[in-house]
């Protein structure tokens, strides 16, 4: 243990951590998780670096890490236990599902505030086996940031598209 930092200083340090980063992945916008691109790695593996002195502070033992990742685990698993118990944590952690496409008219406000280009509605269209917008009956950007598309066909078809426009540079990097 470091001379200054204590185990329950680690644990509450990482408490800590644990909110400000679900709060801040909240209003800056989770959907754009599903669309990593090479500056976003970077990102993340600063704040990683960042935060990390932050949780375990002088405390550099293999038991002041080991406890730190523990708490984020059981975090993650009490946060799922309760957006699966009560409402208002889902309401207050996920985005809800947003309409892109109704019978066949896409829906420019939301596409706007989404930040997702015609462009790239029609390449998801297109991955859907569909060579028009016309021809979608509903699309839906899901909460985890994927495309789900349903086909005006008589025998309804629900294809997803995973959103990888900037995915592509991740390949480019390997």
């Amino acid at each position: 243990m470091g001379p200054h930092t204590t185990y329950l200083e680690v644990i509450l340090r990482s408490v800590a951590v644990y909110v400000f980063m679900i709060i801040a992945l909240r209003l800056l916008g989770k959907k754009e998780l599903s669309q990593l691109n090479t500056a976003d790695i970077i990102l993340i593996l600063l704040i990683s670096n960042s935060v990390q002195n932050a949780m375990v502070g002088d405390n550099i033992s293999l038991e002041g890490g080991l406890l730190a990742a523990l708490i984020l685990f059981l975090l993650n698993y009490l946060l799922k236990v309760l957006q699966f118990k009560f409402k208002i944590f889902n309401v207050l952690l996920d985005d809800k599902p947003e309409i892109l496409i109704h019978r066949g008219k896409p829906d420019y406000r939301v596409l706007s505030k989404l930040n997702i280009t015609h462009e790239e509605l029609l390449e998801a269209v297109h991955e859907h086996g569909l060579e028009h917008i016309a021809d979608v009956k509903l699309a839906i950007m899901e909460m985890d940031g994927n495309i789900s598309i349903i086909s005006g066909e008589e025998a309804l078809r629900q294809t997803h598209y995973k959103r990888r426009k900037n995915r592509k540079n991740l390949i480019k990097m390997s």
